[in-house]
């Protein structure tokens, strides 16, 4: 491995041992969606598979959207992707969702709503099909933005956690890059070639989260330090102090 991709190795590893996210016979279906995290994450898991402490099965899902039909970026184009998960020996599944074409009347198109309908998607599918954990390619800074929106928004304490067991069904979603920062995930990508092939969405590009991600960098000065700080607060709490 080179640099950037063993760094990012190390970091999911210790994720993955710290919140226990793999026990034996896992059947673990990965949230794909061509993009520089999901992509360096299925990877690394399928390296992984072949050595690690207990025997899990990998698939990929990918949920491809009709935003290409209101002029939100090209029609969905997953060759690249496919090709990439027969070379790793990973199960591939696209699932096509009219996420506009779900929309009501009077409702307008939002990236919570994207994001949520593609979620429930990837948790039918995995439920219908016997898996029983959710990987999904949130990283360190989605989860402080997370963390900060619902703090500024909500006025919560809360986030995206490394593990979520659904309290419904027998399925827990798990973040296995909740350790690595963005730019250790930017670095492998760009090591493995990944880069030219990230999706984009052109909906909503100056939302809410991109605002809060620029509000993280002022708050942290772009500190590696600071924002694993910020993070390990959320679990070191101190209830005496807090109101």
């Amino acid at each position: 491995m080179k640099n950037a991709e063993t760094t990012l190795a190390k970091l999911i590893e210790i994720a993955l041992r710290r919140y226990e996210m793999i026990k034996p016979g896992d059947r673990i279906l990965v949230g794909v969606s061509g993009g520089k995290d999901s992509s360096c994450l299925v990877r690394d898991l399928a390296i992984k598979r072949s050595w690690w402490d207990v025997p899990f099965e990998l698939a990929a899902c990918y949920i491809a959207s009709d935003l290409h039909t209101e002029g939100f970026g090209p029609p969905p184009d997953d060759s690249w992707l496919k090709e990439q998960l027969e070379t790793w020996d990973v199960p591939y599944i696209r699932i096509d969702v009219p996420v506009i074409g779900r929309l009501k009347p009077g409702e307008s198109l939002n990236c919570y709503w994207c994001a949520t309908q593609r979620r429930t998607e990837l948790s039918r599918y995995a439920r219908a099909n016997g898996y029983n954990k959710l990987a999904l390619g949130h990283h360190m800074e989605d989860i402080l933005e997370t963390l900060l929106m619902n703090m500024t928004r909500k006025g919560e304490f809360a986030t995206m956690p490394p593990v979520m067991p659904y309290i419904n069904y027998p399925l827990t979603v798990i973040r296995p890059l909740a350790l690595c920062e963005e730019r250790q995930i930017i670095a492998c990508a760009e090591e493995l070639g990944f880069l030219s092939h990230t999706c984009t969405c052109g909906f909503n590009l100056a939302g809410a989260r991109k605002t809060m991600r620029k509000q993280l960098e002022a708050l942290t000065g772009g500190s590696s330090h600071a924002k694993r700080n910020l993070f390990k607060s959320m679990s070191t709490i101190k209830k005496d102090y807090l109101a």
